[in-house]
């Protein structure tokens, strides 16, 4: 029985990396989080309603509209928490979803995370609220600014089961702001909208010299079965409120975060390595990656 685990666990990784255009190389697949995720996420691409591609139209999900309708609206919420200088990085290692985003200019204001509404966000954005409020597939939300000269480096998202969707609130509407997955390349305009597969290999740019603001959402996938859909949502949102980081005192934060602030102290001691001796720490990482995955085989 093991040996079929481990062929199936094979074969849900060799899909994974080679489902879109763009990859990884061997070894850092190896290590990536999307192999380890690669069985959960093989069976959502297998019962998914929606295309596998990088990009879906937005016509795909018709719920949405009410909130590109009401895009000036949530802009001027966006544009007011900005200049209070509310949509930022974390002071704390309370975001492990993004928290290496924000060393290159990122940031963001959460409006909910799979769950009921921050209460910062309660007290600051209720017309963005409002509207979200009443799209129960809408299962996350923040603002996120990409600043003059921002980037975001090649990664993709850990879970299959939503889609990202993005409005344009304020961009500079310039092909130099743009988002680029899986090799295609699409540029933020006012008031448009996109929706992609985010763990299709992805990463974003700001060449202009103004601020790009948008809505960031998470969106539910749809699944072809209401046995799949309720899988899907219980195990989403396991896995996701996990990831609950706050905006300010008073919003919660997911145990996973919670934790995050230790699980740091590893990647920080693997970074001293590295800078000391990269033959060291590469010996090191693929012997721990190895055990590990050793002792669950032999295991089970």
């Amino acid at each position: 029985m093991r040996w079929v685990i481990l062929l199936i666990f094979i074969a849900c990784t060799a899909y994974a990396h080679w489902r879109g255009k763009v990859r990884h190389g061997f070894f850092r697949q190896l290590s990536d989080h999307s192999t380890f995720m690669s069985p959960l996420n093989s069976f959502v691409y297998l019962f998914s309603r929606v295309p596998s591609t990088p990009y879906l139209q937005p016509s795909l999900f018709p719920e949405l509209a009410p909130i590109k309708a009401q895009w000036e609206a949530i802009r001027a919420e966006a544009v007011a928490l900005h200049d209070a200088s509310k949509i930022q990085a974390s002071g704390k290692y309370n975001d492990i979803g993004f928290n290496s985003f924000f060393r290159r200019g990122w940031q963001r204001f959460y409006l909910k995370w799979y769950d009921h509404p921050h209460p910062s966000a309660v007290a600051t954005c209720p017309n963005t609220l409002a509207v979200l409020r009443n799209i129960p597939t809408v299962k996350a939300a923040m603002f996120a600014t990409l600043p003059p000269g921002g980037t975001l480096t090649l990664h993709r998202d850990p879970y299959a089961g939503a889609l990202r969707y993005h409005l344009g609130l304020v961009t500079p509407n310039d092909d130099g702001c743009a988002i680029i997955v899986d090799g295609e390349r699409y540029s933020w305009r006012d008031g448009e909208e996109v929706v992609f597969d985010e763990t299709y290999l992805h990463w974003a740019e700001n060449k202009t010299e103004r601020h790009r603001i948008i809505l960031f959402c998470d969106i539910e996938r749809p699944m072809k079965y209401r046995w799949a859909q309720a899988f899907n949502r219980a195990i989403g949102g396991f896995v996701m409120r996990a990831a609950a980081s706050p905006n300010a005192i008073g919003d919660r934060t997911g145990w996973l975060n919670r934790a995050f602030k230790y699980l740091y102290l590893i990647r920080l001691a693997g970074k001293h390595l590295k800078a000391w001796n990269r033959t060291a720490y590469y010996i090191v990482k693929w012997l721990l990656f190895g055990g590990i995955a050793v002792a669950i085989f032999w295991r089970y």
